[in-house]
């Protein structure tokens, strides 16, 4: 299925999802350019003194992954001669990534469903180290709006192929979370977003948001603003930042839906999909089960969350209505690209 909105930079299929122990995290800093960062600065000050409420907050950057695989050799499509990363901007599309499934893979997905708990699952999946390598640098809102969302972000990918081999390397290319959040009684739960946000007004989404560079560092006893937070205040304990990956998913059900985390099962991670309305930026997608029923939620939903004024109203399909979406589908053109992107890995992962 085709849409030139969304496409998924990675998927973890053969492992029916990851698990936060799977998962691993690298820190560095991100390419920049003298020029480009005087015209963000002018961009945002302009942008200040119209919007004074803007507030400039700390994300985590993707600039690429490696992906191992059950077997040895990396599932992305990576010469010989290249070093086992890939760069985001040279990822193929799930339509292009080799089927590497085996018995072995059908044998792990079959017994990972019957398992309740990571400590069940040690004992199945290979323990030889993180299959998935996340590559990631610090960013922020004002950097967003000065290369994702600005009107030359074609002429800096294009700066950032010829300076770095690399089109999103001056790009901000903020790391979103999102989650297929499904219910007890096998209900997959929407918001309709409000019209007062941001991006998407209007149309169905899934609960989502950001980690949070800044709940990192208090984690680590460092407290310091918004703009000061570097990578090297983070660099010797990555494995808080995996931390903060997948429980920032859970904490956005909390706030836009109202579910208590106590009746949310552990993330697990789908993969990675892209948001080209925005020039690709980057959504860690996940499946998260909860131990109560639509009916449930859809209470807790209307007696609002931290977060309720992001969103007007609740809708629910179910697994089958999900996995049976396309682009044909009259639903689709009512789903944002987050929605989309995350459709599109719970229909080629298809965790649970």
């Amino acid at each position: 299925m085709m849409d030139p909105e969304v496409s998924v930079l990675l998927h973890c299929a053969a492992w029916s999802g990851l698990l936060e122990s799977q998962v691993h995290v690298e820190l560095s800093e991100r390419q920049t350019d003298p020029s480009l960062e005087c015209q963000i600065e002018a961009l945002w000050t302009d942008r200040v003194t119209k919007e004074p409420w803007l507030f400039n907050g700390a994300k985590f950057r993707l600039h690429s992954y490696c992906l191992a695989s059950l077997n040895g050799p990396l599932l992305s499509s990576v010469s010989p001669e290249d070093p086992p990363c890939t760069d985001s901007s040279k990822v193929p599309s799930v339509d292009c990534v080799e089927n590497q499934q085996t018995d072995r893979l059908h044998s792990v997905s079959q017994n990972r469903s019957k398992c309740t708990n990571e400590t069940d699952l040690e004992g199945i999946l290979p323990q030889t180290g993180p299959i998935l390598t996340l590559r990631l640098g610090i960013t922020c809102y004002k950097d967003y709006l000065g290369t994702n969302w600005s009107s030359r972000v074609a002429e800096l990918c294009q700066i950032g192929e010829v300076k770095f081999s690399d089109p999103l390397a001056l790009l901000s290319q903020p790391l979103g979370v999102g989650a297929v959040l499904c219910t007890v009684d096998g209900q997959v739960v929407l918001i309709r977003r409000s019209q007062r946000v941001a991006e998407a007004g209007g149309l169905l989404d899934i609960p989502g948001g950001h980690p949070e560079p800044k709940v990192v560092c208090e984690r680590l006893g460092q407290k310091v603003s918004e703009e000061l937070i570097s990578v090297s205040m983070m660099q010797q304990k990555s494995e808080a930042v995996v931390s903060e990956l997948f429980s920032s998913v859970c904490a956005e059900i909390r706030d836009e839906v109202n579910i208590p985390l106590s009746s949310l099962g552990q993330p697990i991670l789908m993969g990675v999909a892209l948001n080209h309305t925005s020039a690709g930026r980057p959504s860690a997608e996940f499946y998260v089960r909860c131990s109560i029923t639509s009916d449930e939620v859809r209470q807790l939903y209307w007696k609002g969350g931290a977060e309720a004024h992001e969103s007007t109203d609740i809708v629910f399909l179910s697994r089958t209505e999900v996995l049976e979406l396309n682009s044909r589908s009259p639903l689709w053109s009512e789903l944002c690209p987050s929605a989309k992107g995350a459709v599109l890995l719970f229909q080629t992962v298809k965790p649970g």
